[in-house]
């Protein structure tokens, strides 16, 4: 007997509550993902131009945390949308 006979017969199968759970964990997952990508390279260019340019490392911090609250902000509407989902 396969799998998928056996999963027939228990009666039991895929519900919609599962789905749901599954792509709620898919947003909030990739949201989290990208979010930590983009921060992570924001820090990183950040520290390179103040380490190239020292006399601009005021400019170069106001403009990164400028990026970093923009995309935490994408991070947060992403976990907002595991709760419309």
């Amino acid at each position: 007997m396969d799998l998928i006979q056996l999963a027939q017969e228990a009666g039991t199968g895929m519900t919609d509550e599962g789905l749901i759970a599954i792509g709620k964990g898919l947003v909030y997952g990739l949201a989290a993902i990208g979010a930590a990508i983009g921060i992570g390279n924001i820090f990183a260019n950040a520290i390179q131009a103040m380490a190239r340019q020292p006399e601009q490392a005021g400019t170069t911090r106001t403009t990164m945390f400028l990026g970093f609250a923009l995309i935490e902000a994408l991070a947060l509407i992403g976990f907002v949308l595991t709760f419309i989902i």
